[in-house]
């Protein structure tokens, strides 16, 4: 109760009643997505995203291609196909897709499916390994030939437009935390694999990254930028001694092959020089239910991809991406999918999440220098012996690093929030729900997969059984398709709930021209425009 005759109060100031406000462009971002550093660091910087990406790259052929049959020289040259696809994929997206500093390159969300048709009957009778290898690759081809006409058609049509036009701040928060903290079962597990190993590169990325650039001005953006190549170079060096030094000579098959620098396999199996092309395994094969089963894996990577898409724009210090914008680059990466049907990869591609993660431990989301890593990819490709010394790292030190790198995704979709009200019930149901069902509902079906050998889903029908286990078992896309739905099903046509969800907040971006930001950061070259107007 006021007292009297002291006057009324001093009236609070602007910035202690909205003391953060909200952002559509992130600050303190040192080069955006069209302002590129010097050249020496950003080839360094490319350099250093090519190394980020190897780990998806050797851990998808190391798990599947002894399963298909083939060796360390299959396992080789899969891998040398799928960085020389992933650097064309690449610089196909910065070009001419979203136009996003996003790296292109494998996905998990296609190992589930593959593994399906390893084990189809029809492999079953091959004798001969390398025949069996060669058999079940061309299979996988056809699937993914097949599989990536739905990303084309979704994308270059608009109808992905249609779908994320309605995308609000509160339905892209959960979908984009998922995508990053959705892939925890690859961090710390990873890790502790060779904790001796996994263990000094977290705290040595921490200590580069976050410690040392505040704590002396002295190399501040040296330490902050290449943090990954300093504590990679470290680690690596440290487990090269190690392995030398006999730490690992009585050690458990298990623990050499993942703490020893040795044994990977790929530097004597490596060509010197090789470059990939299509069809090199023969002409791909098709079944209706492996191309089933692949299409749906293509529309869950459809999914988490926009919402790796949204972190990297948010990342790189764009705007928000206009629906058009991320329904073309969608059509882009179907045609990347499309490719590694081609070259055969025995893996589709998606946005790399770790890639999207270096943008904001590095603070440098310009365009030009994932295009150099793409040149990187393409390079290392060829030069297989080269390439293959740095696909040798020990995975326990790519583990680590995804520790970081996927939680600053998973963080870039909590940023959303900001443009909601956090103090409506109704934001609150949404949020928690969508998060806590994209989690608990593939953890159903990974435990029920593990103790039965199976899904939950266990009919006579193989493609049938891939198509709801591979849905289900993506936690990005169960969290996500519940909080859209949630969000453009829950008391809708009330006022207030269109502030609550921030939907207003991205209305200036809902299409392309509105702000001359959007059409300065996602223009096509070349005058290209004109040739999409519908996408």
């Amino acid at each position: 109760m006021a007292g009297g005759g002291g006057g009324a109060a001093p009236a609070p100031k602007q910035d202690e009643l909205h003391p953060h406000p909200v952002k559509d462009q992130l600050p303190n971002v040192s080069y955006c997505m069209t302002s590129p550093p010097p050249w020496p660091e950003a080839i360094l910087l490319g350099f250093q995203h090519y190394l980020v990406m190897l780990g998806t790259t050797v851990i998808i052929p190391t798990a599947l291609v002894p399963q298909m049959g083939g060796g360390n020289h299959e396992k080789a040259k899969v891998i040398q196909t799928i960085l020389f696809v992933s650097g064309l994929n690449t610089l196909l997206q910065t070009s001419f897709g979203t136009r996003l500093p996003a790296v292109i390159g494998g996905s998990y969300t296609f190992v589930v499916p593959t593994i399906s048709i390893i084990l189809a009957g029809r492999y079953s009778n091959i004798v001969d390994p390398h025949e069996k290898f060669r058999r079940i690759m061309r299979g996988t081809q056809g699937a993914l030939i097949v599989a990536s006409t739905l990303q084309i058609i979704l994308g270059f049509s608009g109808l992905w437009r249609i779908v994320t036009r309605i995308l609000s701040p509160l339905s892209a928060a959960p979908l984009v935390a998922l995508v990053g903290f959705g892939l925890y079962e690859f961090g710390f597990p990873g890790v502790a694999k060779c904790i001796e190993i996994g263990l000094p590169q977290i705290i040595l990325l921490v200590v580069f990254s976050q410690y040392i650039p505040h704590a002396t001005r002295l190399g501040r953006p040296l330490f902050e930028r290449f943090a990954v190549i300093f504590s990679v170079a470290i680690v690596w060096l440290y487990a090269f001694f190690l392995t030398v030094g006999g730490a690992y000579r009585h050690s458990a098959p298990k623990t050499q092959l993942h703490c020893r620098t040795d044994r990977s396999g790929l530097v004597g199996a490596a060509p010197w020089i090789s470059v990939p092309y299509p069809f090199q395994w023969g002409a791909p094969t098709f079944d209706a239910g492996e191309a089933f089963a692949m299409m749906a894996a293509s529309f869950v990577a459809l999914v988490e991809s926009t919402g790796a898409f949204i972190a990297v724009s948010r990342y790189s210090s764009a705007t928000p991406l206009p629906p058009s914008v991320l329904s073309r680059g969608i059509g882009w990466q179907g045609i990347g999918i499309l490719l590694d049907g081609l070259f055969g990869t025995a893996n589709g591609s998606s946005v790399s999440v770790e890639n999207a993660g270096l943008l904001a431990l590095t603070r440098i989301g310009s365009r030009r220098v994932v295009q150099i890593s793409a040149g990187f990819m393409i390079f290392f490709s060829v030069l297989g012996k080269f390439g293959a010394i740095f696909a040798s790292i020990p995975g326990p030190i790519a583990a680590a690093l995804y520790c970081l790198l996927f939680a600053y995704v998973g963080a870039a979709g909590l940023s959303f929030l900001q443009f909601c009200n956090l103090n409506s019930f109704r934001t609150k149901f949404i949020l928690g729900f969508s998060v806590f069902m994209g989690l608990s509902v593939p953890q159903y079906f990974n435990e029920y997969t593990t103790v039965a050998g199976y899904g939950p889903a266990h009919t006579g029908a193989r493609w049938f059984n891939d198509i709801i286990n591979v849905i289900f078992s993506s936690k990005a896309f169960v969290g996500g398709l519940v909080a859209y739905f949630l969000d453009n099903t829950l008391h809708r046509g009330d006022a207030a709930v269109r502030k609550d969800r921030g939907y207003h907040f991205w209305d200036k971006f809902r299409s392309f021209k509105t702000d001359t930001r959007s059409e300065e950061f996602y223009s096509l070259p070349f005058n290209l425009n004109k040739y999409f107007p519908s996408v």
